[in-house]
């Protein structure tokens, strides 16, 4: 006899969750099969559930304010993260193991210290409870001070280089993922190329932000040659500079790894070899990659292409109207929101390199306008990470940074205008000096504005490199002021109207007044501190080529300024041994720290240099004139020939500072005859 089928009450469905008084229908409280994605076979599982409906326990609609968040007036938050099936995640774990494999490796570093009372003050805090944060900047202060009493060393052999670009125990997952075909010839490697586009980004871009980067990244995945807004010719451009920030063997020429002067030789082969056949030369893309090739030709100093590059790129802005008097002629409307944006960060990033160039080498500036309005940085945009190596992202603080540093670009164009022309002789001594006085003002206004989220005076703070790099230039700024038509003045020339907040503060509102060449030595050693920020919290592995100059005119002031000049000085030991090691990145880093060590030769301190305990001996053998062994660095030397080219000969009676500029820019960016004229008799 069959067994009897027990009889289930039939349960009726509960009560559904009670709107609130401002509850508004969405789409998924309509009937199933009306929803958007639903079948007649029934729902799609959500793949994961929101915060609050994993709190509460209730099932979740899988979606951005999902059912249950609206109808009960909840923030509805999915974290990724949280879903340890997910990539996401995966990356987030490893993420985290590399930061708390960092923090014991600092831990570490600190108990092992020969002196012993880091370690027990260390101790100390841990058995206390002392809270993660605090035992986190007790670990940063203590290792800032080990490293201030470490010997200075100089690594004469050049940066190290990598056999491989896929070490995984090397390299973290690149941020962005780019194919190298259709894009490039020199490598099928996609690997080699996300890793060189991440480089860029990190530790490039934000200095100048000429592209749109969210912008070419989405149209370089998609690969559409046709595209006016990523390139062959921008790409190859792209990656031929990237080689600069990288060690791996991939990014030397074919066949000699480790040689600095084929850095990146193969993607510039195939940038120039495209640019010659670009059908249309007043295009986004071929200014883009122009800016490009400026920034690679500076750094190899490779004849006079540096200059020819800048000025090139700037008759294209003008052609499409971005910059210049004429005005701009692109119709709103008419153009895609990636091309306006992206035109919009050219303009203003073309604006940005102009200033830069011709203020730091005492030239008027080509661009006085800008006709597009500055760019609105979007949100994917709100932080840095450091990479290759990851570590806890920092907030990027564009929107601030940009607005700053784009202020700074406008003083430094009325700077250059001002001062770097013929006309300025013409003033008298007293006209001059108030020229000067008014540009001190507006420096030192805009130094007062700076917002705390882009501060670079604390040193305990660890803002983003490009951050670091803003300060470098307000410095220089500062010390061209002072020290440009520096006959007009004497040395113990003092005006009230010369008082920026490098100086000494004073009590009250008063501070004292010092002399403009004690205030230039004051941003030298200011200079040695951004340097030192950067090289505590980033090395000094990829920073920004700015920097090169920065440290070169620091260690002009203090070697040249100082009656008294030690060659012991801690700030100029640091900043020297910090050039010589950065100095070896570049074929022209190497010819500037030969100039500069044959001028700290001249000085004849050898003697002091050798009793010295804070240098190695390398250091000594490097700045002692009575060491005549050959030297591995004596390599520098090689390529200083062009000097002696009547072309590149400074006039005898200019200002030593014009001297030294003038061979930096031979070097670097050449000569041009497009270049804007520069008084060599006076400067």
């Amino acid at each position: 006899m069959p067994e009897a089928v027990p009889q289930h009450r039939t349960l009726a469905p509960g009560p559904g969750p009670v709107p609130s008084p401002d509850y508004e229908p969405a789409v998924a409280d309509s009937p199933p099969r009306e929803r958007r994605g639903s079948s007649e076979h029934g729902k799609k599982r959500a793949s994961m559930a929101c915060l609050a409906c994993k709190k509460s326990k209730r099932k979740c609609s899988g979606a951005y304010r999902c059912d249950n968040c609206v109808a009960y007036g909840r923030e509805c938050v999915f974290d990724e993260t949280k879903d340890q099936r997910r990539r996401v995640a995966a990356k987030h774990t490893a993420e985290e193991l590399v930061y708390f494999q960092d923090f014991l490796y600092d831990l570490l570093r600190v108990v092992r210290a020969e002196d012993e009372s880091y370690g027990r003050t260390l101790f100390s805090c841990i058995r206390k409870g002392t809270p993660m944060n605090d035992i986190l900047q007790l670990i940063r202060t203590t290792l800032l001070e080990m490293e201030m009493n470490q010997p200075y060393s100089i690594t004469l052999e050049g940066s190290p280089f990598r056999p491989q670009v896929m070490d995984l125990s090397y390299l973290c997952e690149p941020p962005y993922l780019v194919p190298a075909e259709p894009w490039t010839t020199v490598t099928m490697d996609s690997d080699l190329v996300s890793h060189l586009v991440s480089l860029y980004f990190t530790w490039d871009y934000p200095s100048h932000i000429f592209l749109n980067r969210d912008v070419f990244i989405r149209h370089m995945k998609v690969g559409d040659m046709s595209s006016e807004l990523c390139s062959p010719f921008l790409v190859n451009a792209l990656l031929a500079n990237a080689c600069h920030y990288s060690e791996i063997s991939e990014v030397f020429k074919h066949g000699q790894p480790g040689d600095i002067m084929t850095k990146g030789d193969d993607f510039l082969a195939e940038a120039e070899r495209l640019g010659a056949q670009e059908p249309e030369k007043f295009t986004l893309a071929y200014l883009q990659g122009t800016l490009m090739l400026y920034e690679k030709y500076s750094l190899s100093g490779k004849e006079d292409f540096g200059y020819r590059m800048l000025h090139r790129a700037i008759n294209i802005g003008e052609s499409m109207g971005l910059v210049g008097q004429s005005g701009s002629n692109l119709i709103p409307g008419h153009i895609s929101s990636d091309m306006e944006e992206s035109l919009e960060r050219t303009a203003w990033g073309l604006f940005h390199i102009d200033t830069v160039v011709h203020t730091d080498f005492l030239r008027p500036c080509v661009i006085r306008q800008v006709n597009l309005p500055r760019p609105i940085l979007s949100a994917e945009e709100r932080e840095w990470k450091q990479y290759p190596y990851f570590k806890d992202a920092r907030p990027s603080y564009f929107d601030e940074y940009f607005a700053k540093s784009w202020e700074l670009c406008e003083i430094a164009c009325d700077m250059s205008q001002r001062l770097f022309t013929v006309d300025y002789d013409d003033f008298h001594s007293k006209e001059q000096k108030e020229e000067k006085a008014d540009l001190d003002r507006k420096l030192c206004k805009w130094y007062e504005g700076i917002d705390e989220k882009v501060s670079f005076d604390d040193p305990l703070r660890c803002p983003p490199p490009y951050v670091i790099i803003m300060g470098m230039r307000y410095y220089t700024l500062i010390i061209i002021l002072l020290l440009y038509k520096a006959e007009i003045e004497t040395v113990n020339d003092v005006s009230d109207t010369m008082i920026t907040p490098d100086s000494p503060a004073g009590s009250g509102a008063i501070r004292e007044v010092i002399s403009p060449y004690e205030r230039a030595q004051n941003a030298a050693k200011a200079i040695a501190g951004l340097a030192r920020m950067h090289q505590r919290a980033y090395h000094l592995t990829r920073i920004h080529h700015f920097a090169v100059y920065a440290i070169n005119l620091a260690l002009f002031v203090l070697l040249n300024l100082n009656r008294d000049f030690d060659i012991q000085d801690d700030d100029f030991l640091f900043l020297a041994c910090t050039f010589g090691n950065i100095a070896s990145r570049s074929h022209v880093g190497r010819n500037l720290f030969h100039l500069f060590r044959v001028q700290v030769r001249s000085k004849h301190q050898g003697s002091q240099i050798r009793e010295s305990d804070r240098v190695t001996d390398v250091v000594k053998d490097v700045f002692d004139e009575n060491f005549t062994e050959s030297l591995q660095f004596d390599v520098c030397a090689k390529g200083l020939e062009k000097l002696e080219d009547i072309r590149y000969r400074a006039i005898a009676k200019c200002h030593p500072l014009c001297k030294m500029l003038d061979k930096y820019e031979c070097l670097s960016l050449g000569r041009d005859e497009l270049a804007p004229e520069r008084d060599l008799d006076h400067g």
